[in-house]
């Protein structure tokens, strides 16, 4: 796996909140760059997450959140397969998902409306894959969950960003990686 400036390549997804409570998802389909069934002497093919960038801006005009703003989420990048997309207040996310020691979570964030100066808060990122030590998904899609405990007194959008690379498996790893990424 190479993390440099020829292999690695940008994704992008965001989800809308409102200004309610609720569960919000949006599918970001990986089907063109994985295949996790080797073939003769092909081998399979993961999508390597090196690094997760966060951004929460309002959703009306792309400025950051106010410092007035009231209201809470939790965010997180999961790699699972099978669940549709849902507007936020039409999900059920199961409780624990969005957890560091959730073996499906690549990336999550934590945000708390109310900062005292411009740009703050910025979302507090409590877990995330490494140059080093990437996350490796091996099925057709990612989802972007969002939990909303506190209303946002503002709608806003949750954007990010993922530096990745298409990398090749071999059958060991690919059959662990599938096993540990199923429900």
């Amino acid at each position: 796996m190479a993390y440099n400036m020829k292999d690695v390549f940008y994704l992008d997804t965001s989800i809308d909140t409102t200004t309610s409570t609720g569960d919000g998802i949006a599918i970001l389909d990986l089907s063109s760059y994985v295949d996790p069934i080797a073939r003769g002497r092909s081998k399979g093919t993961g999508l390597a997450i090196y690094k997760v960038h966060w951004d929460v801006i309002t959703t009306s005009d792309n400025a950051p959140i106010g410092a007035s703003t009231t209201g809470t989420f939790r965010a997180g990048l999961i790699s699972f397969s099978g669940i549709p997309s849902f507007a936020v207040g039409g999900a059920s996310i199961d409780a624990g998902l969005l957890k560091a020691s959730n073996d499906l979570m690549i990336s999550g964030v934590d945000y708390y409306a109310g900062g005292t100066a411009a740009g703050d808060p910025a979302p507090h990122v409590f877990l995330e894959p490494s140059k080093e030590v990437p996350y490796v998904v091996v099925r057709d899609q990612v989802l972007l969950m969002v939990d909303i405990p506190v209303a946002m007194s503002v709608a806003a959008t949750i954007n990010l960003r993922m530096e990745c690379a298409t990398v090749t498996l071999d059958q060991s790893t690919l059959n662990q990686l599938l096993r540990t990424q199923t429900v």
